[in-house]
């Protein structure tokens, strides 16, 4: 009986004979129902994030079937296996935090499992970067199921979605514009579907960008959670995956520099998240392939803004389905792009693009020459007080905050902020700078979503609806406001970040793409040489693995045994 090298023959468990580990791995098989035919077949993988920590993901059990009928009417054995999920609302201290476990696992699996290709199911809200993170280095085909969005509800006539209007509403709230009751009928009416949410937050931004990646089929990231669409999209993935199972179009040949540069203009283009940058930056890492700020910021002054959704307009990701998708976004950037970039459907972008229809709703998605802003989303600042980069979604922001310089007002912590936040006797103003402290990537906390630091009550009540907050933290990309992000070193490691004192003077400049602190290098000095000492490491598990191995925003937050040791 020879080795095989596909099917349930790829990767034998060795006992010292390896006739015996084929026998028995097909006898095991065979106590699953499987007949002698089924257990011939190429195998393919699929990825289930199911999870009752994960209301985004509580279809995919549909999915997962669908994927499974679509090899079995192509003529594979479907092999469905679990990994992590990643639920955002559901992690503490934050899923962030959790993103590079759920890679690692995701990468073992599909090295130490047989399958000859894999589909991968993901969405919210760090699932689908963790799953191209982990099997960037994969050795077989592997195709991303994007899970979709949700569908928006209503509330006494008005549209919800989640999650910008959820902010929305709380900022409302806040300000004493909505009572206790009406804030609780809001609560009930906001996520209404399964779905990630229904705005370009950080789901629907990677799920557009893993696209655009050519990870995913065409045409496949803006079809709703709910939609039949949906389900004929996992049928036709379950069927490509068969297709590819016997070639060698594997992750590292798809995501190539040009592929990742494709994803930096489309995010650009579509206001995306913020965090898209560290999932981005962290994917191309595992592959060697750079992504300095610098270069997101050249990207961002030639590509426009084109997408007119929530939180940067006023359109939901239902309407970009029904405007045509995100192909419509692709045929407006087309001078901009790499065509010869390849996808899982085996074309290219130039044999994708010409073969799709034309139409499109061009209140949605407008056209190059008539943007919904002039110049990118996303800016990166850096200076004295982001001496690696900071980030900046101006689409999302006032633009009459942009130059600004102001008094700083500092928390030291998350539970400094919880704590002094709403207190009527915070010496704070309307035109204060908001800074947040210890909420990086090294601190504790891990890099919540905690950069969109409340209004003040007082002044919130006041009618103050922005004003500019810095911190070391990340944003929702379901927020908005003047926000500056990801600031680099974090505070907990010895940036600049954690020099700063309420009273500091900070310089923001979003034309000179700067971000300084005003104060003398050696007042600075003494301030580190009096700063408390930082908090002990974990001892043990997780996160004393994650404290000895995170990296910095810069370079995506990886851990450093993960990245490519040369990227470049």
């Amino acid at each position: 009986m020879a080795e095989r090298r596909s099917g349930l023959a790829r990767g034998l468990t060795n006992y010292g004979d390896m006739d015996f580990s084929l026998y028995l791995r097909r006898a095991n098989a065979a106590s699953m129902g499987y007949g002698r035919s089924t257990l011939d077949r190429p195998v393919v993988g699929i990825a289930d994030t199911t999870s009752g920590y994960n209301n985004c993901h509580r279809h995919v059990p549909e999915l997962v079937e669908a994927t499974s009928r679509g090899v079995l009417a192509a003529g594979g054995l479907p092999m469905v296996f679990p990994t992590i999920s990643l639920g955002e609302s559901f992690l503490s201290p934050t899923s962030m935090m959790f993103r590079n476990l759920m890679s690692m696992d995701t990468e073992e699996m599909l090295g130490a499992q047989p399958m000859d290709a894999a589909v991968l199911i993901g969405g919210c809200d760090k699932t689908l970067p963790a799953q191209l993170m982990g099997a960037a280095n994969a050795d077989i085909p592997v195709i991303s199921l994007i899970v979709g969005s949700q569908l928006t509800g209503h509330s006494e006539g008005e549209r919800l979605g989640a999650c910008t209007d959820c902010r929305r509403f709380w900022a409302r709230y806040r300000a004493g514009e909505i009572d206790r009751e009406g804030i609780a009928r809001i609560e009930e009416r906001l996520v209404t579907t399964a779905g990630t949410c229904a705005v370009m937050g950080t789901a629907s931004t990677m799920a557009c960008l893993v696209e655009t990646l050519g990870m995913a089929l065409p045409g496949t990231a803006a079809i709703p959670a709910v939609h039949a669409d949906r389900l004929r999209a996992a049928e036709a993935s379950g069927e490509r995956a068969v297709a590819l199972a016997s070639g060698e179009l594997v992750p590292r040949r798809i995501i190539t520099r040009d592929a990742v540069e494709n994803a930096l203009r489309v995010l650009l283009a579509i206001g995306g998240s913020t965090n898209a940058i560290l999932h981005l930056t962290a994917i191309a890492g595992r592959l060697g392939i750079a992504v300095p700020l610098e270069w997101l910021n050249e990207l961002s002054d030639t590509t426009p803004v084109l997408i007119n959704l929530k939180p940067t307009g006023e359109h939901y990701m239902e309407d970009l389905f029904r405007a045509g998708g995100l192909g419509p976004v692709l045929r407006e950037l087309r001078p901009l792009l790499n065509l010869a970039c390849e996808n899982v459907a085996g074309q290219t972008l130039e044999e994708r693009l010409a073969a799709e229809p034309g139409w499109v709703d061009r209140d949605v998605v407008r056209p190059f020459a008539d943007p919904v802003q002039p110049v990118g989303g996303l800016v990166a600042l850096f200076g004295s007080l982001a001496p690696g980069g900071a980030i900046l979604k101006r689409s999302a922001a006032d633009p009459a905050l942009f130059e600004t310089e102001a008094r700083a007002v500092v928390f030291s912590s998350l539970e400094d902020l919880s704590a002094r936040i709403d207190d009527p006797d915070l010496d704070v103003g309307a035109n204060d700078i908001l800074v947040l402290q210890n909420a990086g990537p090294a601190s504790a906390s891990a890099m919540p979503e905690a950069g969109y630091l409340p209004i003040p009550r007082r002044l919130a009540a006041a009618g103050v609806t922005d004003m500019v907050r810095i911190s070391d933290a990340r944003m929702s990309g379901t927020a908005y406001g003047t926000i500056v992000l990801h600031v680099t070193p974090d505070a907990a490691s010895g940036g600049p970040l954690g020099l700063v004192r309420t009273g500091d003077r900070i310089a923001l400049s979003v034309a000179q793409r700067r971000l300084d602190l005003l104060v003398a290098p050696e007042i600075l000095e003494r301030r580190r040489a009096d700063a408390a000492p930082s908090r002990p490491a974990p001892a043990r598990g997780y996160r004393k693995l994650y404290h000895d191995s995170i990296l910095q925003a810069d370079t995506g937050c990886d851990f450093t045994f993960l990245r490519h040791p040369s990227p470049g």
